[in-house]
């Protein structure tokens, strides 16, 4: 009851009038950043840092919060509409998304986005608000050998994320890794495969990599293929909104998304990306039609949308009872504590109750705003897929290499989205897809890091890893999925 009542109380704070319009403007913020690819809640909180130095604490908190998931909502809009992921976090929303977009469930897809946004993003709060020194001392129990776990389960387990061949996924995780281990090593601070072009020095920009392999593959595969391209189905009003089965399809993924979503986001590292690529295999293997996911499932939007929005509170709970940020995000909101002098940690929740309890309490507040502004406009978006593909397609070009340009200023990085662009186009005529490779190039570098400090741990020996509590199970399981995996596409290649 407690707890309760400071909750109460934080709604109090929240509600103020320059708290009110904090969390508002913060949402809208989010919300037309993720729309636009490439600039992304993390650029958008380091220009608007400054203006937090004259502004109230709890008022500058709430509006940063507000920008961070408020984008991940607008991210899924790209996603769906033009098949241009605006966040690494949107990535698995272009699979299901934009298929459902070409056959005019466009409105459908983005309303269950919004409606599952909010429910998951609610669960995530509730987690929040009521278990959080809990789940943060057990967050922080995992060490280098754990993460390196983890990393391989999720390789083994995510690598057939589209349902296509074993070898092929296979082959582009592989490719995935390798691209990852391009820039400065972590470790040693030694260049690797820069052939000295300095610009590589900071590895591979994952946002780049995947609106190469997505937007402008689909641009060029547009072009190439313009007389036989299936057009996009029109939009009638009656259809701007899921219907019943599609409502029924998409409540169990909200919610499974929400959970797998959260305690994914206690653990450091890319969480909201990580935790709908989960989410994605989990639909897939739970499905009584996984034949559906990739032409357009419901499930295959309902459960990754949720999954990120929860994962964003998920990776509030070290931040704000143990002063860990988890995420480069996390680590602005933990700038902007510092700026005012507030260490967050285990004693924020007592001595400062106002500013935890009403930072909380307007991430509620803001979820409902998100409902509320994003759902009528659905139509509006929708819509846009009307315009005629030799208006669209350069707009989308436009837009994506606006956003690629916007992340370094380098006409560097625009060279690199267009080597991926063509990448991505000879991939999808020879059948290979996209999303593993992603899911390589992003857990890659915590596989590596994993690694070699664990080894740095455990003297080089590689058998410390199987003696961990945790790690060893993890790695167990592992082996025997790879062996399972293996025995599978050893029978079917004998059929």
């Amino acid at each position: 009851m407690e707890i309760l009542a400071m909750l109460v109380n934080g709604f109090y704070v929240s509600i103020s009038p320059a708290n009110l319009l904090a969390c508002v403007t913060g949402v809208l913020i989010g919300t037309l950043v993720g729309v636009l690819p490439g600039i992304g809640p993390v650029g958008t909180m380091a220009l608007l840092l400054p203006f937090s130095f004259t502004m109230d604490v709890t008022t500058s908190l709430i509006l940063f919060a507000g920008i961070y998931y408020g984008s991940l909502y607008g991210c899924s809009t790209t996603s769906i509409l033009i098949n241009v992921p605006g966040e690494a976090s949107s990535v698995v929303t272009c699979i299901d998304g934009y298929a459902m977009a070409k056959k005019g469930r466009a409105g459908a897809a983005l309303a269950v986005a919004a409606v599952g946004s909010l429910l998951a993003g609610t669960m995530g709060l509730v987690g929040l608000t009521f278990f959080a020194p809990l789940l943060s001392r057990a967050a922080v129990t995992f060490g280098p050998p754990e993460y390196f776990a983890i990393a391989v389960l999720g390789l083994l387990i995510l690598m057939k994320l589209t349902g296509k061949s074993m070898l092929k996924s296979g082959l582009m995780v592989t490719v995935g890794i390798m691209l990852g281990t391009i820039g400065l090593d972590s470790l040693t601070g030694i260049n690797r495969f820069t052939f000295d072009v300095d610009e590589l020095q900071r590895g591979m920009e994952f946002s780049i990599v995947a609106m190469g392999l997505f937007g402008i593959s689909e641009i060029l595969h547009t072009m190439v293929h313009a007389e036989g391209k299936e057009a996009l189905q029109s939009v009638r009003f009656r259809e701007l909104y899921p219907n019943k089965e599609e409502c029924r399809r998409s409540i169990m993924p909200i919610f499974r998304g929400g959970i797998i979503g959260f305690f994914i986001g206690l653990l450091p590292g890319p969480t909201a990306t990580l935790s709908t690529f989960t989410s994605y295999a989990v639909e897939r293997k739970r499905s009584k039609n996984p034949e559906e996911f990739g032409q357009g499932a419901i499930e295959g939007v309902a459960g990754p949308e949720s999954a990120n929005n929860a994962a964003a509170s998920g990776n509030m709970i070290p931040l704000l009872s143990l002063g860990l940020p988890f995420s480069p995000s996390d680590a602005l909101l933990l700038s902007c504590f510092m700026i005012h002098g507030i260490i967050p940690g285990p004693t924020l929740m007592t001595q400062k109750p106002d500013l935890f309890w009403g930072l909380i309490a307007s991430m509620y507040i803001g979820n409902v705003i998100l409902l509320i502004v994003n759902l009528p406009l659905v139509g509006l978006f929708a819509y846009i897929l009307k315009t005629p593909m030799k208006i669209l397609m350069p707009i989308i070009l436009i837009i994506t290499m606006t956003g690629a340009y916007s992340i370094n200023n380098s006409l560097f990085d625009l060279g690199l989205l267009t080597g991926f662009g063509i990448l991505g186009f000879f991939m999808k005529q020879a059948g290979y897809e996209p999303a593993p490779l992603l899911l390589g190039l992003m857990l890659g570098p915590i596989l590596e890091n994993g690694l070699a400090q664990g080894l740095i741990i455990g003297d080089g020996k590689i058998a410390s890893f199987f003696t961990r509590p945790l790690s060893g199970p993890i790695l167990l399981l592992g082996m025997i999925l790879l062996l399972f995996n293996i025995v599978t596409w050893a029978r079917g290649q004998r059929k």
